[in-house]
């Protein structure tokens, strides 16, 4: 034991049997050792510190009193799982998180036998937690299943359903609701004031000392029955109703999640109970690092930062988000119809910006995607044009909402889609990689990409001009770094643009694709290959005039898109070329069929062939070329 806790504690870390076997009293010093790490990598690398800072001792409990991988832990969201991979022997690999083959920002099942459940979207933790509980039931085990979720997971309707057929379900399940205040922004709604509610009573914060006091006046196994029913009176009388107990979840709390022997003896506690229960705990984000806890949004989480400040490196182009909340503002200015609505994110879209000068008109919802796309809906029909800023990636939870309530009724609703495309060292996730493919089928909505800031602000005043619904799909950062006009101009839907001609081969690129098309043309140009560049800035409806005249006078067309090749912007060009029986070869840029791991970038586009030399190699093969001269390969050779 002695050479144990010698040194620095985290280093001697390799299993959650270690964390076991420490004395009490060196815990607070292990969980100092966990911040220091996390805040010394992260500092290099990104990711979210805030989080993981204010889960360091529930972590440790858990980790003392539960055995995984035997037992379960369920974490939702999952992005507040590092202190779990540093407790469960990935220390060594630590500092390579959220680098390309390094460890996941996220809990993964194939990266650890202790990651239960992979995750990287708010929400789905108790449901998951649930059908594993169920499963145990069925199969006669004993494990424990602890589902941990944060307060801003409650504003999921999916948390609810679960809620909802827990007591129906099993006997055995222990949640744990980690309330920071916190998702990403803060809280909003009467879920998050209910929580207040509970935290600030002072009726509420002497109930269990009141209870216990009277059972030791009585004395006795009638006492505490006559406790609990005691208890359970005082909740309706004096403190805020407590919904969980009314679904058949029986609540403990809220107590402090910050003090490691509290936690542990009443996990200890828990364990013992025949009943679903839920547990409610009180965290700060961002403990122990004075900026974090400064700006809990920022550091949710943030790339590479200056550890002495937090300082991030500020980059002098805008983002598009960043964009995007900049130019409706200046819309929203002289059109009172403009309002934008996020799903806890106004940050993240930037629609913050929004919001500082159209504070009445931008509304946050919470993490609630399929609520936000109703919402914009009820809008809409009162004669707003809602704006409805949310990741590509998590716009696929609103898909019913974007067939059944948006375009089945031809609503004036704009989706504005960020990171559509890789979203780089976030992984599979987040990458929006899907959401041509999902929205082509849909009758009656216009899809576009910009090439850069400056069509993307035409592309918002387009979309403010246009009645029906619309969606935009824009990257994650920064663009080209073209200035945005300042009087935008209106493009006509569904016409692309010719950026350079060619009679040989053309490369209709969507996006930021066209960073690689224009280069790739002046290497094809070099080979003798005269190379036509197209902007093709709509997904729907295609500009099928401009795809017909190019592939009637070149030899090959060549599609470039940042998503997926199935059922993406390639294939639809296929699809029409195939309807009216044009015979131009196709051949198309985009990632495969398969979920993109994590990483930056330029790795990720070079290793699955999203780069100049692949258009160029790919063209040169349809075309029957040499790479290095433009003499024609015979099937002799």
């Amino acid at each position: 034991m002695g050479d144990l806790i010698s040194g620095p504690l985290l280093a001697k870390i390799h299993s959650p049997k270690d964390v076991q076997s420490l004395p009490a009293e060196e815990l607070p010093r292990l969980a100092q050792d966990i911040r220091d790490k996390l805040i010394s990598v992260l500092s290099k690398t990104g990711g979210h510190l805030g989080p993981n800072l204010g889960v360091v001792e529930l972590s440790i409990a858990l980790h003392r009193v539960f055995n995984t991988p035997k037992d379960k832990f369920v974490f939702d969201v999952s992005h507040q799982g590092y202190v779990h991979k540093l407790l469960t022997g990935r220390l060594d690999r630590f500092p390579t998180i959220r680098q390309y083959e390094g460890l996941n920002g996220f809990l993964l099942r194939s990266e650890s036998e202790h990651d239960c459940y992979g995750a990287g979207h708010a929400g789905t933790a108790l449901s998951a937690a649930l059908g594993m509980a169920a499963a145990r039931d069925k199969l006669s085990s004993d494990e424990h299943i602890v589902c941990v979720a944060g307060d801003a997971a409650f504003t999921c309707g999916v948390s609810f359903e679960a809620l909802n057929n827990v007591a129906a379900t099993t006997k055995r399940l222990i949640i744990v609701l980690n309330d920071n205040e916190w998702s990403i922004a803060k809280n909003v709604g009467a879920v998050a004031d209910y929580l207040n509610r509970l935290v600030t009573s002072p009726a509420y914060a002497n109930l269990h000392e009141n209870a216990a006091r009277f059972l030791e006046w009585i004395g006795g196994k009638t006492a505490r029955k006559l406790a609990h029913k005691a208890e359970a009176g005082l909740k309706s009388l004096l403190a805020p109703s407590v919904i969980f107990d009314d679904l058949g979840i029986r609540y403990y709390g809220p107590i402090d999640g910050h003090d490691i022997p509290l936690l542990t003896q009443t996990f200890e506690f828990l364990k013992t109970q025949n009943e679903p229960v839920i547990l409610h705990i009180l965290t700060q984000k961002g403990k122990g690092y004075a900026p974090a806890l400064e700006k809990p949004d920022k550091f949710h989480g943030l790339g590479k930062f200056h550890l002495d400040t937090g300082e991030t490196l500020a980059s002098p182009t805008p983002t598009y988000s960043e964009i995007l909340g900049t130019k409706l503002a200046d819309f929203a200015d002289d059109n009172n119809k403009i309002v934008t609505i996020t799903a806890a994110m106004p940050t993240g879209t930037g629609l913050i910006n929004f919001a500082k000068r159209h504070p009445d008109r931008c509304y946050d919802v919470g993490i609630a995607e399929e609520h936000a796309a109703l919402f914009a809906c009820g809008m809409a029909t009162q004669g707003l044009k809602p704006f409805v800023a949310i990741y590509s990636t998590f716009m696929q939870r609103a898909y019913d909402m974007i067939i059944h309530d948006i375009a089945l009724q031809n609503l004036n609703v704009a989706l504005c889609m960020d990171r559509a495309g890789l979203s780089g060292d976030d992984g599979p996730t987040h990458h929006g990689l899907f959401d041509i493919a999902y929205l082509r089928p849909v009758p009656g909505i216009i899809h576009m990409q910009p090439k850069d800031e400056a069509e993307f602000a035409d592309m918002l005043w387009t979309i403010v001009n246009h009645d029906g619904p619309a969606a935009i799909r824009y990257p994650r950062g920064t663009g080209t770094g073209i200035a945005t006009a300042k009087k935008p101009k209106l493009l006509e839907i569904g016409k692309s643009e010719v950026i350079r001609h060619g009679t040989k081969a053309a490369i209709f690129a969507l996006g930021n694709m066209c960073e690689l098309a224009i280069p790739a043309a002046e290497e094809l140009e070099k080979l003798g290959i005269s190379t036509a560049v197209i902007n093709a800035r709509w997904i729907k409806p295609l500009d099928t005039a401009t795809i017909d005249f190019f592939a009637s006078g070149c030899e090959v067309i060549c599609t470039a898109e940042d998503h997926v090749l199935t059922s993406g912007f390639g294939a639809s060009v296929i699809e029409h070329l195939s309807d009216r029986n044009i015979t131009t070869p196709v051949v198309r840029i985009g990632w495969p069929d398969q979920f993109i791991e994590h990483g930056t970038v330029p790795i990720l586009r070079a290793k699955h062939g999203l780069t100049v030399d692949a258009i160029v190699q790919k063209i040169v093969t349809a075309l029957g070329y040499s790479h290095h001269a433009p003499t024609k390969i015979t099937s002799a050779a």
